[in-house]
């Protein structure tokens, strides 16, 4: 079992900075892949992006619509997963969740996480 709680959501101007982070309790943090997905109002939940268990590369993913905007990354002695979102748009406005998928390979996909959080919201004004 791994419990997620997100945190650092908030008002911001378009084209500011926010930086997300969860943090991770109960199992193995360093073994599970960790994801970002956020549900705009109206729509349905979207991947953001995921990066890899360290032993698999720590590598990262991410959707076109935020790729050389956001960044993640990870911290496994803090239990931590962290979105940097920096040239934000009104259009990136959503609740903010992170997930945590056991096993290797590419998750873009919310089946492919076990655990998630409660969300986050972002609000980026125009």
């Amino acid at each position: 079992q791994v419990q997620l709680v997100e945190s650092g959501g908030g008002l911001v101007q378009a084209g500011g900075s926010l930086k997300l982070s969860c943090a991770a309790s109960g199992d193995t943090f360093s073994s599970y892949a960790m994801g970002w997905f956020r549900q705009a109002p109206g729509k349905e939940r979207a991947f953001v992006g995921t990066i890899t268990q360290i032993w698999n590369g720590g590598s990262t993913y991410y959707a076109d619509s935020v790729k050389g905007r956001f960044t993640i990354s990870r911290d496994n002695a803090k239990n931590t997963v962290y979105l940097q979102m920096n040239s934000l748009k009104p259009e990136d406005t959503a609740v903010y969740y992170c997930a945590a998928g056991y096993g290797s390979g590419i998750k873009g996909e919310e089946f492919m996480y076990d655990y998630w959080g409660q969300g986050t919201q972002v609000t980026v004004s125009s």
